[in-house]
């Protein structure tokens, strides 16, 4: 699970059905996520947001999907749960959550910590988030301990960085960065290039090393 390797394909039961994982992503954009555990606090405050902010996902071409070692009663069980905590989702609980009793997902997608790795008897899948693109590739993972809940908004900000650096392949997005916000132009873009790429105008940053290499740019769109 190395950046830009292909993430394996696999078969898997849901709370939405069976399903084969590349054949499920289709064209699409595709954040996976492993939870700890079904009825737990943590986990169901985040699997709530992440459904709260589901229509935020779909502007961006985006698919969900969570995974845990629990089994498919649970996971329904608990969406009921899940619901009845974060009442502003709305409609159906939006998203499949994958079943992997027998943890072969959770060691195939490298979702467990070393020390549980070889454990068959924990069942206790790390908060580990993928964030996958339409040819399959892993672009960006997140891996958190279980005692810390994961943030949306950081989850849509780098997937807007991701998307805006795959369209506009000459720029990068510099720390903290949200749309609207200047990005940064790649050093291998030549000053003489840069009226046409960016026609409504750079912003050179002096150094003290008088290296030229801090330019940026409101010029772009998402």
């Amino acid at each position: 699970m190395r950046l830009g390797s292909t993430v394996p394909d696999f078969k898997a039961s849901t709370t939405h059905g069976p399903i084969s994982f590349h054949e499920w992503i289709g064209s699409s954009w595709c954040v996976l996520f492993s939870h700890p555990a079904d009825f737990t606090p943590v986990c169901t405050t985040e699997l709530g947001r992440i459904a709260v902010f589901k229509g935020e996902f779909d502007k961006r071409g985006v698919k969900l999907i969570a995974l845990s070692c629990d089994k498919l009663k649970d996971h329904t069980d608990w969406i009921n749960d899940i619901k009845s905590y974060c009442r502003d989702i709305p409609g159906d609980f939006p998203y499949p959550i994958i079943s992997d009793e027998d943890r072969k997902l959770a060691v195939k997608l490298d979702m467990l910590d070393e020390q549980n790795r070889n454990n068959e008897e924990s069942a206790k899948t790390i908060r580990a988030l993928y964030i996958i693109d339409p040819n399959k590739k892993l672009r960006l993972s997140m891996i958190y301990p279980m005692s810390t809940g994961r943030n949306v908004d950081e989850i849509l900000r780098v997937i807007d960085s991701l998307q805006l650096t795959d369209k506009l392949q000459f720029v990068a997005t510099p720390a903290n960065w949200i749309p609207g916000d200047k990005v940064m132009i790649l050093p291998t873009v030549k000053d003489e290039d840069l009226p046409k790429l960016f026609p409504k105008g750079v912003d050179k940053v002096s150094m003290p090393s008088g290296q030229n290499y801090v330019r940026t740019t409101t010029d772009y769109t998402l």
